[in-house]
């Protein structure tokens, strides 16, 4: 779909089907291309996709050619599909796993976010490879990496420390790479966690539009079940709360991961979790596109991953589509011929706290928080909006 057809992207989080990510350890040009077909076949109009940063750079001084031009041919094939590609850089953190390169770990252990010959060795790698990509038409978009939050605590920082550090990486990107979206990306405990190092303005503030990541296990879910309000709004809550926190009225939000993880989303009802949660966010104005974690399952013949990271594909391991899939396909068609219904907020409510000055307060709308429950309530009624103190 272009961004013509409604003015949305919708994509997926693209795990490959055969070997997970350590397929970069082997690449098959073939089996990407066909994954990229299961992509093309519902409707999809791009791909974000997950280079491993150690097996790019493995030494601080070797940025491997190989590597890069495995990454350019994943581009092409998206291409062949007409499909756009998005790539993250710091990989980082991936389905439960952390991939950190040997130069920074064991007698060279420190921190990702605070050691300055880490970040000369990462300066070099963000901008070799963005510039490599920018000369490819179909990348629009670069972000720093996956989650990079998750990397603390066992990498320290403070909140001065990882703003500067995203701000720096994202000039050197942005100097590499002007005509794509430079972006930054962390999970929610950015919002809600008090004592975080990482805050709400590192997604408001830098890079060219706010990610946010939506995983019901965070809480909500337990709140009211996989088709209660508080489930199937989160992923809304959350642009709305981006969408608040920011100085810009006209930033727009990418909502660049959500996925039905199991047990919270039994399989027997994500077909219509995945639709009601889409059809919810859809008539947002700041939303700029909806990227579904992930394309495809992880074979249950890799070992040691969280059980419910196995079964979030749209596809299975044999490209078999779930029902997932064929709800957003049904989803994106309906946006293809009708667009999205204009939905005028019925409410304007106003947080307990500004984000902005007091993240020590985060938990005052965090999930379950009085704040939370009253705009879960109200949406009930149609769109909500926040606005800060």
């Amino acid at each position: 779909m272009s961004l013509e057809a409604g003015g949305l992207r919708f994509g997926a989080n693209y795990v490959p089907s055969a070997g997970w990510f350590y397929s970069w350890l082997d690449y098959d040009r073939d089996a990407v291309r066909r994954d990229f077909e299961d992509l093309a076949g519902i409707g999809l109009d791009h791909v974000r996709v997950f280079p491993v940063w150690p097996w790019i750079q493995p030494n601080r001084a070797i940025i491997r050619e190989r590597a890069i031009a495995e990454l350019l041919d994943t581009v092409d094939a998206a291409a062949e599909h007409g499909l756009a590609v998005s790539v993250d850089l710091i990989q980082g953190h991936l389905s439960s796993f952390d991939f950190l390169p040997s130069w920074m770990l064991t007698w060279h252990k420190s921190s990702l976010f605070e050691d300055s010959t880490v970040r000369d060795g990462l300066t070099a790698y963000v901008d070799t490879v963005a510039r490599a990509l920018a000369t490819n038409p179909n990348v629009f978009a670069i972000t720093l990496g996956n989650e990079v939050n998750n990397l603390w605590p066992d990498s320290p920082t403070t909140p001065a420390a990882s703003a500067a550090w995203a701000q720096d990486l994202l000039t050197t990107l942005k100097k590499a790479a002007p005509d794509v979206l430079a972006l930054h990306s962390v999970f929610d405990d950015a919002w809600y966690k008090a004592e975080h190092p990482f805050h709400p303005l590192e997604v408001v503030d830098l890079g060219d539009l706010s990610t946010v990541h939506s995983w019901v296990f965070n809480g909500v879910s337990q709140l009211d079940g996989p088709l209660g309000p508080a489930t199937l709004t989160h992923a809304d809550y959350l642009i709305e709360l981006a969408k608040a926190t920011s100085l810009d009225p006209g930033r727009a939000v990418w909502l660049q991961e959500i996925g039905v993880p199991g047990p919270d989303i039994p399989v027997d009802l994500q077909a219509e979790f995945t639709r009601r949660t889409v059809e919810t966010v859809l008539p947002n104005p700041a939303l700029y596109g909806v990227t579904w974690w992930s394309s495809h399952d992880i074979d249950r013949r890799l070992l040691d991953f969280p059980d419910r990271e196995y079964d979030l594909g749209l596809f299975t391991v044999d490209h078999q589509r779930k029902p997932a899939a064929q709800a957003l396909a049904e989803v994106i068609a309906a946006v293809k011929e009708d667009g999205v219904p204009a939905q005028p907020y019925v409410e304007t409510l106003t947080a307990p706290v500004n984000l902005r000055t007091a993240p020590d307060r985060r938990p005052e709308v965090a999930p379950g928080s009085e704040f939370h429950l009253r705009w879960v309530a109200a949406r009930a009624e149609g769109p909500v909006r926040i606005v800060l103190p």
